[in-house]
């Protein structure tokens, strides 16, 4: 990959820090996002340990290599990010971005005995049959081998609701991947609306879902200008995120 190009994607990976920061996401100097810039896999971006998503500058970014084991120690990465994002880039290369985050409602929504989100409007839609779910949380994702259940139960899907724990996404750009969590999150955050009343819910018919969810699929460029959008912002208040 050319500097120009791994320039880019530092410059997108920290806007969707600050991004994410600006809307709750984050939390506290916790949770990771990942970029690779290398067609295996192998060599991937992510942020410094333990450092708050509102101060993140694309040069911070952390350049590590997979087939160094000694990278994660010697930059010191926290554990938890090598071992999922370093386990997911390398079996999954098509993976280029992944986020991981426990933002509240999706978070609200990982607890329950049936953390399956119901299509009950067009941000629910969007997941419909789309999720893989992990029911087995067994502490801090901190080893390899952890990282490698947790990549292996994702395989080619994109979005991973992690029970007891948060959720993560991949997709092939940055712009795509912010989207996702955020209109998951979204989409949580209606869900948790909707149970609250304790009335029962008006879900969609299946054929009505499927094709909301399909509709979302072929819209990708609305992800990336949405993304796009949000960095204007960014540009105009805290442009120091690119340097």
């Amino acid at each position: 990959m050319s500097h120009d190009i791994e320039q880019a994607m530092r410059v997108d990976l920290a806007a969707a820090f600050r991004i994410s920061a600006r809307l709750g996401l984050h939390e506290a100097v916790a949770n990771h996002f990942s970029a690779a810039i290398s067609d295996d896999g192998t060599r991937f971006l992510i942020n410094p340990k333990w450092r708050h998503f509102s101060t993140i500058r694309a040069s911070e970014l952390v350049l590590v290599d997979t087939n160094q084991p000694g990278d994660a120690q010697s930059r010191d990465l926290d554990p938890t990010a090598w071992a999922i994002h370093g386990q997911l880039h390398r079996r999954n290369p098509r993976a280029r971005v992944a986020l991981h985050l426990h933002p509240v409602h999706a978070t609200a929504i990982a607890t329950l005995q049936d953390p399956v989100i119901p299509p009950i409007e067009q941000n629910t839609a969007r997941y419909f049959r789309r999720i893989v779910v992990d029911r087995h949380y067994g502490g801090m994702a901190d080893s390899d081998a952890e990282g490698a259940r947790l990549a292996g139960l994702m395989g080619d899907r994109t979005r991973l609701m992690m029970g007891n724990h948060g959720v993560m996404v991949v997709a092939s750009s940055v712009g795509e991947a912010f989207d996702d969590m955020y209109t998951l999150e979204r989409a949580c955050q209606i869900l948790v609306a909707a149970y609250s009343t304790g009335r029962p819910l008006s879900v969609l018919a299946d054929d009505v879902a499927e094709k909301t969810a399909r509709d979302w699929e072929k819209i990708t460029d609305f992800s990336i200008r949405h993304f796009e959008e949000m960095k204007l912002i960014l540009d105009r208040e805290e442009p120091g995120y690119r340097d």
